[in-house]
């Protein structure tokens, strides 16, 4: 079923986005086919495979290289300047070692889009991307990790992870019109971001652009008030929000594989735990 008038938003967070494979992959299985979806960092990353069909792509992708030293880790930063390997990532993978659906992404032609901060001014952009053979560096900066992700340059822009600006673009879609809004949270209800103890390293780090060095500043109150809007939104309904239940006992750089194998299972199991409710939500008529 193509779900047209609704968007699915679908929050970053490093290794805890496999809460967000188990969620997509459940949502293949009962054909929930998003065709409006925004996604930052690991959510634009997962997104990918959701939108090319590719059922379980997301998660061997997250668990079958997590030891080798050349797809992430000390070496791979030491040796290329990125935690994870843009080559290893970006074009190993999908073109050799477990290979992307670009055809049937083309044929799906959702409105995708991947959100970016731009280090220069310290904004988040949102590129659509049209055709994932040409508009995958998008999805790359989106999800490329400050501090240990050399910048990565577009039109000669530099830009870096998504989530510094705009960690939860759910009112990026409001203001695009949908009031219908499916939000997938790798944080369990109640977090909240503690104050950054990274201001200094930010401002060291990213001296020559105060921009970005701002954006580090403010995310803990930017991500706070977000947490807030959608809980409003929810309220309203104009948002169907999934989110673990309880924390998750991962890290945002995890390497033990029967964490994230429990971090995807609890994706699945919250999804299929809420599915009557979604559907009653897909099929309301939405609020204005």
């Amino acid at each position: 079923m193509e779900l047209e008038g609704v968007s699915l938003v679908l929050e970053g967070g490093g290794m805890r986005g496999l809460f967000t494979a188990g969620v997509l992959d459940v949502f293949l299985e009962q054909n929930l086919l998003f065709q409006h979806v925004i996604g930052v960092s690991a959510g634009a990353c997962h997104a990918c495979s959701y939108l090319s069909r590719q059922k379980g792509r997301a998660l061997a992708i997250s668990v079958d290289y997590l030891h080798d030293k050349h797809y992430m880790g000390l070496y791979s930063l030491l040796t290329s300047g990125d935690l994870f390997n843009v080559r290893y990532a970006y074009e190993r993978i999908p073109l050799q070692l477990n290979p992307y659906d670009y055809d049937a992404f083309l044929q799906a032609s959702p409105d995708f889009c991947a959100v970016v901060t731009n280090c220069r001014t310290g904004q988040a952009e949102y590129p659509t991307l049209t055709d994932l053979r040409k508009d995958l560096i998008w999805v790359r900066a989106s999800a490329s990790l400050p501090y240990v992700s050399r910048l990565v340059r577009i039109g000669g822009q530099p830009y870096l992870d998504g989530g510094l600006c705009d960690s939860i673009p759910l009112e990026h879609m409001r203001q695009r019109g949908f009031a219908k809004n499916v939000v997938v949270l790798t944080r369990h209800a109640g977090y909240r971001k503690s104050a950054s103890s990274g201001e200094s390293a930010a401002a060291l780090r990213y001296a020559l652009r105060p921009g970005l060095a701002a954006a580090l500043r403010r995310r803990p109150a930017m991500y706070n008030a977000q947490l807030d809007y959608v809980r409003q939104q929810e309220a309203e309904g104009h948002a169907f929000v999934l989110r673990p239940p309880e924390p998750l006992a991962i890290e945002r750089i995890e390497k033990d594989r029967s964490k994230l194998l429990a971090a995807y299972e609890a994706g699945r199991q919250e999804t299929l735990r809420r599915l009557p409710d979604l559907l009653a939500y897909l099929q309301a008529n939405p609020s204005k």
